[in-house]
């Protein structure tokens, strides 16, 4: 039976890079743009659910990501908006930005992995790193019947059973964004989620991936610290 689409939650994976001159303001000019940034998110940490990374030192393209997840994509955007407005958010680009709903995978049926796949809502707290990429399927999957596109990510599954510290959140863009599905794993060892990746590289199902990059390791921090890291 279909998810209720009342129930579902847009999530959006904005990436964010510091221009040049923002580090060469004096301290006292950052200091302000820094503190209304800080104020802006704040502000919506009520009303929208806020997860902040660095990327300072694993990309070179981007500082920071902002993990957004709400079930209003207006307010979303008026989080952005106000975010882009502030002193600090005057000197970001968004090198990158991916927008998704959650939704229960129709793979699973009625299998539960509790605490693993399937996000229906929001990202888990406490991890310290959350792997994050843009994933869009070879029409030729789609063309599968559905019996063997399950028998396929059955097998997926299991490989990913093996290593139950890493969460997967599933977002899906159909329709929304380029691409198809956004997947942000989340985990403590880096090295773990790598044997991960390699080991799902030799399933069938990464047969039918027709592009799974770019790839982003971010770095879970709070607030404040994110801003320290930007100089």
């Amino acid at each position: 039976m279909e998810e209720d689409a009342g129930k579902r939650k847009f999530m959006r994976y904005a990436f964010f890079k510091a221009a040049r001159e923002w580090r060469s303001l004096d301290s006292e000019s950052k200091r302000k743009g820094a503190e209304e940034f800080l104020g802006v998110l704040e502000r919506y940490s009520g009303s929208v659910d806020l997860r902040c990374y660095s990327l300072v030192g694993t990309r070179g393209d981007v500082d920071f990501m902002i993990w957004i997840v709400s079930d209003d994509l207006a307010r979303v955007q008026g989080f952005v908006s106000d975010l882009l407005a502030s002193g600090l958010g005057k000197h970001l680009e968004t090198p990158y930005s991916f927008l998704a709903m959650t939704r229960r995978s129709k793979y699973i049926g009625s299998h539960k992995h509790p605490g693993q796949e399937g996000s229906e809502d929001a990202p888990a707290r406490g991890a310290k790193y959350a792997f994050v990429y843009p994933l869009v399927k070879k029409r030729e999957w789609y063309s599968l019947p559905f019996a063997e596109r399950q028998r396929i990510m059955a097998e997926h599954f299991r490989v990913g059973h093996k290593y139950p510290s890493i969460k997967i959140n599933t977002g899906y863009s159909f329709g929304l964004d380029d691409q198809e599905f956004v997947l942000a794993f989340e985990g403590d060892d880096p090295g773990e989620f790598l044997d991960l990746v390699e080991e799902l590289r030799t399933s069938e199902a990464s047969r039918y991936t027709e592009r799974e990059t770019p790839i982003f390791t971010c770095a879970a921090v709070d607030r404040r610290e994110l801003v320290r890291l930007l100089g």
